[in-house]
C-alpha cells in the first residue's frame, strides 16, 4: 500500500487496510504491528495512533521502537479515560497510522461517537490507516452473532465502511489452537481463563464465528472480482468458484436435477448452486404456484438459491442469467421430445449447448425423459415464429403439393387431391392459427381449380359438380381453420384459467393455514412476474413490502383492498384478463388484515385474562402471606400489653424481635408487590450510572439471613457497571436470598463477578441446592411461582419475577443454568461502565 500523495490543501484520501478476526485473541493487533514495523523498516513514516495491548507480553514487545502518538485524556464521570487523539495524529501527518479496535465506542467529549469515525477523519486527511476489527462487530452480523453466542454486541461498525477498505486480511486461527492459547494465559489473565473458556470461547462458538468470518470475506472477494470484470468489460466466465445453475420446469424431474446440482456443488470446495425457473412473458406462471413454493423451500433446504425470471425465449433467459451470475456449469434435464421433433425444431437444451460458450452444459437424464407431453400447450399469442411458419405452409405449401401431384398424375384422382389439400389447410391451422389456414384455403382452392379441375390450366370449371366441389372445399377449409383456431384459443384460455384456479387454491390454502403478508406479496410477484409488491395505506405509508421499493405514485398496478389501503405492484402493466385474479389477492389481503386486527383484539383479551389471573393469584397468596406476619405482630403486641403477665427481659426481647421480623416480612412483601405492579405497567425507570459492583453486592447481602454463608468475589476489571444502584441492590438481594433459602445448611453460596466479551460484566450467584429441571426454569421468573409449588419460607413467589423485570429495565438479562456438581446458578449480565446499553 503506497502512501497517499499530498497536493496542497487537498490531500488524496488515504488507503485503509483492515485485519479481520473471528474472535479476540487470534492475533489481529500483533499482525497490525508486524505490518507497521515492516513498513517502517522500508522507510515509510509509521506511527501508532492507538494500540490496545491488553497486557500481552508478545504484543507489547511487537510495539518495539515505533513512534507512539500520546492519547487524549478525557474525564468520564469522575474517572480518566484515554482515546485516540485525532487532531494530534493529523498534525503529526505520518504516512501510515496504526489504530486498533475499529468498533470501539469513544468516551463522551471525544468528538466522534465511534472510533471508525476517527479513522474516517484520518483517511480524509490523506493518512493511510491500518486497523483491526472482529467479525462480531460488523453491523449486519449483529443478530447472527447474538444467536450464536447469546451476547449482543453493543459496539458495531457499518459494513459499508469496512467494505470500502483497500485491503481486508483475515487473521485466522483454529478454535482448538485459540483455546490452547487461552489456557496458556496468552490472551487473558489466569483468573479469567476458566470463565472465558466456559462462556464466549466455547469451541462451538469459535467454530461458528470462524465460518462466519470466512464466508463474509469470501463474499467480499466475490464482489471485488465482479467489479473488476465489470470495469474491464469481461463477459467470459472466470471459474474462480464453481457456480451451478439448474434449469427447472416444475415437472417431476426438477427434484432430480436439483439434487444433482447440490451434489456437484458439495464436491467442489466453496461451490454454489442456484435453481432457475423461467416464467412466461404473459406474467402467469406455467407451474402450479404451490409446486413453485415447494421447490423454493427444497432449494433453500439443500443450500441453494431459487430464482424466477421472465422471458419468452427460455434458452436465452437461462444463458443470460448464468452469465450474469458468472456460472461455470448449467444443468438441464434431458428432453421429452422425440428425435425428429428435435431435428426440425431445436429444443432448449440444444440451443443452450450451442450458445453456452465457456459454460459447461450438463444434460441430465431422468425418468421423464423422452416421454411426450399429454397435451400441447398453446397460447392466444403463438409467437412470430409459429405465425411465420403457418403463413409459409399456407402460401407455399399448396404449390409444393401441386408440384408433387403433377409429378404423379396416374396414382390419384380429384377426390384424393382435394383431401390432400384439405390436410394441408388443417396443418397450417395447427401450426399458425386461423389466418394462415384461411390463406391456405384460398391458395389451395385456386391450385385445385387451376391444375386439377377440367378444363386444366384455366380458372373456369366445365362441370357444375366440380365447381360446387371447389367452392365447398374453400368453405370447408375456412370453417376448419376457424374451428382449429378457436380450439387453440379455448385451450389457451383453459390453461390460463387453470393457472388462475391453482393460484386461488394456493391463496385459499394459505388463508386456512395462517398466511402472512410477506407470503402473499411474494406470491403476487412470482405469479404476475412483478419486481415488487406492497400494501400501501391511504396516506401513502408502506405497511408491508416485498422485492423492489414500491411507491404508490409510480406503481404500475394499484388494486384497492378497502377504504384504508391498496395492493400496489411495480414491474409492468397487467392486462384486463388478469385483474380478476389480482382482485382475489386484494380480497385475501383484506382477510389477512381482518385476521391481524382479530389477533390484536385476542391478544388484548389475553392480557386482560392474565391480569385477572394475576389478581386472583395475588388474593390467594396475600390471604395467607399477608395475614401470617400480621397475626404474629398482633399476637406479640397483645402479649406485651397484657398487664396480667410479668414478662422477663428475655421474653420481651423475643416478642419485640417477633414484631420486628413480622414488620420486615410485611415491608418486603409490599415492596415486591409494588415493584411487580410497576414492572407490569412499564413504569420502572432505571437511572443508569457508573456503579461500584462490590459495594452494591455487600449492601444487598448484609441484611439477609444466612449472610455468613455467602462468599463474594469481584474481579477488579468488573468493578464498575452501568446500572441503577438501588435497583441492582434489590435484584441481588432477591436472587441471593433465594439461593440462601435453597442451599442446605453447611453449604455456601458464591457470588462471582467477572468481565465478559462485548464490554459486559457477568455476576453469577451459585448455590448447591436441589437445582431445577431445564423444562421448569422459565417458570422460575413467573409471578406467584415457587419451586414445585411447595411453600418454602414466606413470600408470594415474586422475588425472582421482580428481579428479572428490574434487570431488564437496566439493560441487562437474568437467566438460570445448572451448577456443575449440582445446584442452580443465576447469571446476571450487565453492561460495563462506559460500554453503553
Amino acid at each position: 500500500m503506497e502512501p497517499a500523495p499530498r497536493t496542497g490543501d487537498s490531500p488524496t484520501r488515504g488507503s485503509l487496510r483492515v485485519y479481520l478476526g473471528a474472535s479476540p485473541g487470534v492475533g489481529k493487533t500483533y499482525a497490525m504491528l508486524d505490518e507497521g514495523r515492516r513498513r517502517a523498516a522500508r522507510g515509510t513514516d509509521v506511527v501508532i495512533g492507538l494500540v490496545e495491548t491488553h497486557g500481552r507480553e508478545r504484543t507489547i514487545e511487537q510495539v518495539g521502537d515505533l513512534e507512539v502518538v500520546p492519547r487524549r485524556v478525557l474525564d468520564h464521570r469522575g474517572s480518566a479515560q484515554t482515546e485516540l487523539d485525532v487532531a494530534a495524529v493529523i498534525a503529526r501527518a505520518p504516512e501510515v497510522a496504526l489504530v486498533d479496535e475499529l468498533a470501539h465506542t469513544n468516551a463522551d467529549g471525544a468528538g466522534n461517537a465511534k472510533r471508525w469515525q476517527d479513522v474516517e477523519q484520518l483517511l480524509e486527511a490523506g493518512i493511510c490507516v491500518i486497523t483491526t476489527v472482529n467479525i462480531q462487530h460488523l453491523e449486519s452480523l449483529n443478530d447472527v452473532v447474538e444467536a450464536i453466542t447469546g451476547i449482543r454486541q453493543r459496539e458495531t461498525v457499518p459494513d459499508t465502511f469496512v467494505r470500502r477498505a483497500d485491503a481486508i486480511e483475515l487473521v485466522d486461527m483454529s478454535p482448538q489452537s485459540l483455546r490452547r492459547r487461552m489456557a496458556h494465559g496468552n490472551v487473558y489473565a489466569a483468573d479469567k481463563v476458566d470463565a472465558a473458556l466456559s462462556q464466549f470461547f466455547r469451541e462451538g462458538n469459535l467454530t461458528a464465528l470462524r465460518e462466519l468470518a470466512l464466508l463474509w470475506l469470501a463474499d467480499r472477494v466475490d464482489e471485488g472480482l465482479g467489479r473488476y470484470r465489470e470495469q474491464h468489460d469481461i463477459d467470459s466466465t472466470w471459474a474462480a468458484r464453481e457456480r451451478i445453475v439448474v434449469a427447472v420446469t416444475g415437472g417431476p424431474e426438477s427434484e432430480v436435477l436439483m439434487r444433482r446440482a447440490a451434489r456437484i456443488a458439495s464436491r467442489t470446495g466453496g461451490g454454489q448452486w442456484a435453481a432457475l425457473y423461467v416464467t412466461r412473458g404473459d406474467g402467469l406462471v406455467q407451474m402450479d404456484p404451490a409446486r413453485l413454493h415447494r421447490l423454493h423451500a427444497m432449494t433453500t433446504d439443500m443450500g441453494g438459491t431459487f430464482h424466477s425470471v421472465v422471458g419468452d425465449d427460455t434458452a436465452t433467459a437461462i444463458l443470460d442469467f448464468a452469465k450474469g451470475e458468472n456460472a461455470t456449469q448449467v444443468l438441464i434435464g434431458a428432453s421429452r421430445r422425440g428425435r425428429l421433433s428435435t431435428l426440425a425444431n431445436p429444443g432448449v437444451g440444444e440451443i443452450v449447448i450451442a450458445e453456452s460458450g465457456d459454460i459447461d452444459v450438463h444434460i441430465v437424464t431422468h425418468d421423464e425423459a423422452r416421454r411426450k407431453r399429454g397435451t400441447v400447450r398453446t397460447s392466444p399469442d403463438l409467437g412470430w415464429r409459429r405465425r411465420a411458419g403457418g403463413y409459409a405452409i399456407g402460401a407455399l405449401g399448396p404449390f409444393a403439393l401441386t408440384a408433387l401431384l403433377l409429378a404423379t398424375p396416374d396414382v390419384h384422382g380429384l377426390p384424393t387431391e382435394a383431401m390432400l389439400f384439405m390436410a394441408l389447410v388443417v396443418g397450417s391451422a395447427i401450426v399458425g392459427g386461423r389466418w394462415p389456414a384461411i390463406v391456405c384455403s384460398f391458395v389451395s382452392g385456386f391450385a385445385l381449380n387451376f391444375f386439377f379441375t377440367p378444363p386444366l390450366r384455366t380458372v373456369t370449371i366445365a362441370s357444375g359438380e366440380n365447381a360446387f366441389a371447389v367452392v365447398l372445399f374453400v368453405v370447408v377449409g375456412v370453417a376448419v381453420s376457424s374451428v382449429v383456431g378457436l380450439a387453440a384459443r379455448r385451450s389457451a384460455q383453459a390453461e390460463k384459467a387453470s393457472a388462475e384456479a391453482d393460484a386461488l387454491t394456493v391463496l385459499s390454502h394459505s388463508l386456512l393455514h395462517a398466511g402472512d403478508f410477506g407470503t402473499l406479496l411474494a406470491g403476487a410477484c412470482e405469479l404476475f412476474g412483478m419486481k415488487g409488491a406492497a400494501i400501501v395505506g391511504a396516506d401513502g405509508e408502506v405497511r408491508h413490502a416485498h422485492g423492489e421499493t414500491v411507491d404508490a405514485g409510480t406503481a404500475d398496478v394499484v388494486m384497492p383492498i378497502d377504504d384504508d389501503s391498496s395492493l400496489v405492484l411495480v414491474g409492468r402493466s397487467l392486462p384486463a384478463a388478469d385483474q380478476r385474479l389480482l382482485k382475489a389477492y386484494a380480497a385475501h389481503a383484506s382477510v389477512l388484515e381482518e385476521r391481524r386486527r382479530a389477533a390484536k383484539e385476542s391478544s388484548e383479551r389475553r392480557v386482560l385474562a392474565e391480569t385477572d389471573r394475576t389478581r386472583t393469584a395475588l388474593l390467594a397468596a396475600v390471604s395467607h402471606d399477608l395475614r401470617s406476619p400480621l397475626s404474629a405482630v398482633k399476637a406479640a403486641v397483645s402479649s406485651l400489653r397484657n398487664t396480667d403477665i410479668e414478662w422477663s427481659a428475655d421474653d420481651e426481647a423475643a416478642l419485640l424481635e417477633t414484631v420486628e421480623e413480622g414488620a420486615d416480612r410485611l415491608d418486603e412483601l409490599v415492596s415486591n408487590l409494588l415493584d411487580m405492579s410497576r414492572i407490569q405497567m412499564g413504569a420502572v425507570k432505571a437511572h443508569v450510572d457508573e456503579v461500584e459492583l462490590d459495594a452494591v453486592v455487600h449492601a444487598a447481602v448484609a441484611p439477609l439471613a444466612g449472610r455468613s454463608r455467602v462468599d463474594v468475589t469481584v474481579d477488579p476489571e468488573a468493578a464498575l457497571v452501568a446500572a441503577d444502584a438501588g435497583l441492582l441492590e434489590r435484584v441481588l438481594a432477591n436472587v441471593v436470598g433465594n439461593a440462601v433459602a435453597y442451599t442446605p445448611d453447611g453449604s455456601r453460596v458464591a457470588v462471582e463477578a467477572t468481565p465478559a466479551a462485548g464490554r459486559r460484566v457477568v455476576v453469577r450467584v451459585v448455590d448447591r441446592g436441589p437445582g431445577v429441571p431445564a423444562a421448569q426454569r422459565d417458570g422460575l421468573f413467573e409471578p406467584f411461582q415457587r419451586l414445585g409449588d411447595v411453600p418454602r419460607g414466606e413470600g408470594v413467589g415474586l422475588g425472582l419475577a421482580v428481579a428479572r423485570g428490574l434487570t431488564e429495565a437496566m439493560g441487562g438479562t437474568l437467566t438460570a443454568e445448572d451448577t456443575p456438581g449440582g445446584g442452580l446458578t443465576f447469571v446476571l449480565d450487565l453492561p460495563a461502565a462506559g460500554g453503553g446499553r
